[in-house]
């Protein structure tokens, strides 16, 4: 009950976010985080409404699992409909504002050759955004003293409205029902 009357309040609160239209109760863009990009951009998390896109979280100084991460979000895309590929987006926010900053988001694309779009790079405006966003995606983070840090390891698959509709924690390859996913989400039969 309390679940159904926060969501209540935060839909009175947001109102109408895109398009003249509501957003959906589910939504992830209910929650107006500010994001920076790699490009140095600021914009809203519900500026993402409209687009289908994997999401997950990562930092760039990170040597072991968000490559992984990166490469597996990449081939996901390279396995989706070529014809509908285009209208997917591919978006890692950081669990590391402090040192992630845009120009070495930047930097990170660059070298690992991720053309943006349809890769964003960003991270939270604030650290507590990042905090949020990442409960908002059902992902586990932890700083540890030396400054890395311990985190799920999982793809989110949002509908244009900022609905979770699948998820994946097969790393390291594709993952056919994840895929399968994505393509409906795109409208592919």
């Amino acid at each position: 009950m309390k679940r159904l009357l926060f969501l209540l309040l935060l839909f009175l609160v947001t109102g109408i976010a895109w398009g003249g239209t509501a957003l959906p109760g589910d939504s992830v863009y209910q929650f107006q985080a500010g994001l920076v990009d790699q490009d140095g951009h600021d914009w809203r998390w519900a500026d993402r409404r409209g687009h289908v896109q994997i999401v997950s979280m990562f930092y760039t100084s990170c040597t072991m699992v968000c490559p992984m991460i990166v490469d597996t979000m990449k081939l996901t895309a390279q396995a989706v409909d070529a014809k509908e590929r285009p209208r997917l987006d591919l978006l890692l926010v950081s669990f590391d504002p402090a040192r992630d900053t845009p120009g070495v988001l930047h930097d990170y694309a660059a070298r690992r050759k991720l053309p943006t779009p349809p890769w964003t790079f960003a991270r939270a405006s604030r650290d507590t955004d990042t905090r949020q966003i990442a409960a908002l995606l059902g992902l586990q983070y932890r700083q540890l003293p030396d400054g890395d840090f311990n985190h799920s390891s999982e793809l989110v698959l949002l509908d244009a409205e900022g609905r979770v509709v699948a998820r994946t924690s097969e790393i390291g390859r594709v993952d056919p029902g994840f895929v399968a996913a994505v393509n409906r989400a795109l409208g592919v039969p």
